[in-house]
Formats: C-alpha cells, sequence, structure tokens
C-alpha cells in the first residue's frame, strides 16, 4: 500500500536524521575533548568531564535511534489485518494514525497522521481493536472507522 509506504518513509527519514545529528553531535564532542586535552595542562578537567557527560548523553540517543530504526525495519507496509498492529494506518471518527513509531502529527497528500508507537498509551489502547470499536483518551471519544 503506497500510503503506509509514504508514512514508513517519512519515519525513516525522521530516524535517519536523529541519528545523523547525534553522529553530528558526538565528533564535535570528541573534537571538543581533544582539543581541550592538547590546551589544558590545569589539574581542573571539569570541562571536560562536562563534554564526557555530553558525550554518553548522545551515544546513549544514537543507541536510542538505532533501536528505533530496527523497530521500524519490522513495519510491513503490505501487511493487512482486521486489528490494529504495528504498522496499520487507524482511520478514527476524529483523527488518522499511523502505528510505527513515535513522532506525531505530519501531513501528508492533504491528510494530518499522527505517527505512534503501539507502546504509546494511545497505541496500547487501540492496540488489537477493530472496526467499530470505541477508545477513549485524554477525555476524548474516538470510534475506530478503518483500519488498512
Amino acid at each position: 500500500m503506497k500510503l503506509k509506504q509514504d508514512l514508513l518513509d517519512i519515519c525513516f527519514q525522521h530516524v535517519n536524521k536523529r541519528i545523523s545529528d547525534y553522529n553530528n553531535e558526538i565528533t564535535l564532542i570528541k573534537e571538543s575533548i581533544e582539543s581541550n586535552d592538547k590546551v589544558s595542562n590545569e589539574e581542573d578537567d571539569s570541562g571536560n568531564s562536562k563534554l564526557l557527560d555530553d558525550l554518553e548523553k548522545n551515544m546513549n540517543y544514537l543507541n536510542e535511534a538505532q533501536k528505533t530504526k530496527e523497530h521500524l525495519g519490522m513495519v510491513k507496509p503490505n501487511l493487512v489485518s482486521d486489528t490494529v498492529v504495528l504498522g496499520s494506518i487507524v482511520k478514527t471518527d476524529s483523527i488518522n494514525f499511523f502505528i510505527a513509531t513515535s513522532i506525531g502529527k505530519v501531513d501528508l497528500d492533504k491528510n494530518e497522521y499522527y505517527i505512534i508507537s503501539i507502546l504509546s498509551p494511545i497505541g496500547q489502547l487501540m492496540k488489537l481493536k477493530g472496526v467499530g470499536h470505541s477508545f477513549e483518551f485524554n477525555g476524548k471519544h474516538y470510534k475506530i472507522k478503518a483500519v488498512l
């Protein structure tokens, strides 16, 4: 299904950008650490300590982004299911969802889609429900009109 593939492509673009950004940040931090090591003859290495903390954080973020990319690899755009599963497009009476990873709202072909994770609170409410089922999230009532 072309719509699913287009939404999945948006997900991959998003996660690939995150991976690239984290790699760039890690490179900059490593260069700063090396620069500080060459310049600093002082006992005080609090600047490097902060940089090392930032390096560790960015490496963790990169690791999470890579896991997200692997998770997206499990989405099968041609999969057809009567119930909400990973890779489903869910059309409700008010909002369209794509179940993949947590990105938020995107516009595609003059329609809005909320790209969410199956593990998110609202994803868990929809999981394995089919057409005609209803659920409530944050005080708002939703009725599933289609699962693609």
